[in-house]
């Protein structure tokens, strides 16, 4: 809520406010523009590097601000409460960037972070494929060994930045005989021969992201670009997900405290039989409940990336939690807000129908909560098998 602080330090109240402010002046005039055209957010993403949003995720030496997981959900967050489309262009760049952060040499972090903290370049993920989308194991993109090199042929599909980000994380096998030993993470830059993109993705939500396929034919990568070792892929993958989920937790109480913002508005605004709607017990429950739910979703995602940003190990279960929890809460109570605009909130006039469309994405990528879901039984399986 505005009034709280949630132990933040100065720093991140700034980042806060300063997140908060640019999306009510810059985001809020064009969202319904960029949503309705499915334009990406070029001038937009600009403003957010000249207001250094993109250093908060990065560590000071590589001209960062020096924070970590947190700082970016609370950007994220604030971003989100506007609009999601915008918010995760910013945050998939964090998501592309957080394997060089975790596995990087310190020649690829010389090379690029501080790029990436100007927002000179922008950064996307490539692990989905036609065939192999929850079952993260089963990609087919190959990376053929050849001198100094590795080519790479396959696909990559759902790649949110993609077309536009400069530089690509990529998950390709260079062995598959070991099955997810086999795959190896490689550093692609936009513009390398052979590495061409799909059609723009016609989205239900996030609209003003770009979502495209991702095409690879006889992309001659160096070896130098590989992140980790050679057979790490599966793992880079795997530990970049849990640093990054309380990232798609903190879009979703965007999302979900955006929603519960107009719709507040609305029931102190609109009347019906006399008195506003807001005086109603049935619209006063379903506003508490509302607020209630995005809480506990805030704490969750708050203590999730603190648990990261502390280099606690074993935190998958409390990511995973954190990202389950709250893009279920930003689906209730995305269409509990339309249901108190009622017809209105059926019309694309009013804001509530596209946050609703942008919650539900929430629920599916970086893992479907049915896979997180496992992750955090399997954890806790794990703990008390460990514990006898």
């Amino acid at each position: 809520m505005d009034d709280m602080n949630y132990g933040f330090s100065e720093e991140q109240i700034m980042i806060r406010d300063l997140a908060r402010k640019i999306a009510q002046e810059k985001v809020l005039p064009k969202r319904q523009e960029l949503d309705e055209k499915s334009e990406f957010p070029r001038e937009l993403i600009k403003e957010f590097a000249q207001a250094d949003l993109f250093r908060v995720f990065i560590p000071e030496e590589y001209d960062g601000l020096g924070g970590g997981c947190l700082e970016m959900s609370i950007a994220t967050e604030e971003l989100s409460r506007t609009c999601a489309g915008v918010a995760v262009s910013y945050a998939a760049s964090a998501l592309g960037a957080f394997p060089l952060l975790l596995f990087g040499t310190e020649e690829q972090k010389k090379k690029y972070l501080p790029r990436v903290a100007s927002g000179e370049i922008l950064c996307a993920y490539g692990l989905t494929e036609p065939n192999a989308g929850s079952d993260a194991a089963a990609i087919e993109t190959t990376a053929r060994e050849d001198g100094d090199n590795y080519v790479l042929n396959g696909t990559k599909i759902f790649c949110t930045n993609g077309g536009e980000a400069d530089l690509y994380t990529i998950i390709a096998m260079t062995d598959k005989s070991r099955g997810a030993r086999g795959a190896t993470a490689f550093l692609l830059e936009k513009g390398t021969p052979g590495f061409s993109f799909g059609k723009k993705e016609d989205k239900l939500g996030i609209r003003a992201s770009a979502t495209r396929e991702l095409v690879f034919e006889n992309v001659s990568v160096p070896k130098e670009n590989i992140v980790g070792r050679p057979g790490m892929g599966f793992m880079v993958a795997m530990k970049v997900f849990d640093t990054t989920r309380p990232g798609i937790g903190a879009q979703a109480v965007g999302i979900a405290q955006g929603a519960l913002d107009a719709a507040l508005e609305y029931a102190i605004q609109r009347k019906q039989f006399g008195q506003t709607i807001a005086s109603f017990q049935v619209i006063q429950h379903t506003l508490a409940d509302m607020a209630i739910q995005i809480e506990a979703a805030r704490g969750l995602v708050y203590n999730a990336a603190r648990l990261i940003d502390s280099g606690a190990k074993n935190v998958s279960i409390y990511s995973a939690m954190a990202k389950t929890f709250a893009s279920d809460v930003a689906m209730k109570v995305t269409v509990d807000a339309v249901q108190i605009f009622g017809g209105y909130g059926y019309m694309k006039d009013y804001p509530v129908e596209k946050m609703m469309r942008d919650a539900k994405i929430t629920q599916i990528y970086e893992g479907t909560n049915q896979i997180q879901r496992n992750v955090i039984a399997l954890g806790l399986i794990k703990r008390s098998k460990g514990k006898k």
